[in-house]
């Protein structure tokens, strides 16, 4: 499976645990970091709280309408990207789900390809996804020129440090450990002194004379100041 993803953060809201089980496995594999719950207030916590990149949301909840819950997601402070996955599938549901701010409808039966193509269409238009400007603090990172830049200056990277800083950039304020950055970065099973090694050059070009914005929290591991 072709991983599109690059660590967003997406909550599944589905009461039906053979299908929170299908899309939390396959969102995983494709590169996405998957919570699920199984009610409207539950999601409304988990909006809240985890503030993720988007949400897959049922009609039918068991404490809640999914129209309903959609309704009060958006009219909160934090609107992620939210995409109908519901065996209603009337042309009227349909209209109804995109009308009250649903931005993409999937009725069950559904292909998991498909699936993430939409997940990855939708987050690419929220600016969640590759193509944009990446910020923290003074620090930025153009993923159409793939150039970094701190203060306007630019920093030459090698393609594995820009793959750290990326990674670390999307999940801001996040921590990622060694394990999760060797997963990602290499993909292959290496010691943890080889995180070490490229966390520190990347520190040696992006922090050297400047505040820190790449922080060790230890024994977990590493995060960059979010914006």
């Amino acid at each position: 499976m072709q991983r599109t993803g690059e660590g967003q953060r997406v909550l599944v809201v589905d009461d039906e645990p053979a299908i929170t089980e299908l899309l939390s496995t396959t969102l995983d594999l494709a590169g996405y970091r998957v919570s699920t719950v199984g009610s409207g207030q539950a999601a409304l916590h988990a909006v809240a709280n985890e503030r993720p990149d988007l949400v897959i949301l049922d009609v039918m909840l068991p404490d809640m309408d999914g129209f309903a819950l959609c309704r009060r997601m958006t009219e909160g402070g934090h609107t992620p990207p939210i995409l109908f996955l519901t065996a209603r599938g009337s042309i009227e549901d349909m209209v109804t789900g995109l009308r009250i701010g649903g931005d993409d409808y999937v009725t069950k039966p559904f292909h998991v390809l498909e699936l993430l193509a939409r997940v990855h269409a939708l987050l690419r238009r929220s600016g969640k996804a590759t193509g944009q400007v990446l910020r923290s603090a003074d620090l930025t990172l153009d993923e159409t020129r793939f150039q970094a830049a701190r203060g306007g200056q630019p920093i030459e990277l090698t393609p594995t440090e820009y793959k750290l800083l990326r990674y670390l950039m999307v999940n801001a304020g996040q921590v990622m450990t060694k394990e999760q950055i060797l997963h990602h970065v290499w993909q292959h099973e290496f010691g943890e002194g080889v995180v070490e090694k490229l966390v520190s050059r990347l520190r040696h070009k992006i922090d050297a004379g400047r505040s820190p914005l790449i922080h060790t929290v230890r024994g977990f591991g590493y995060r960059i100041a979010e914006l």
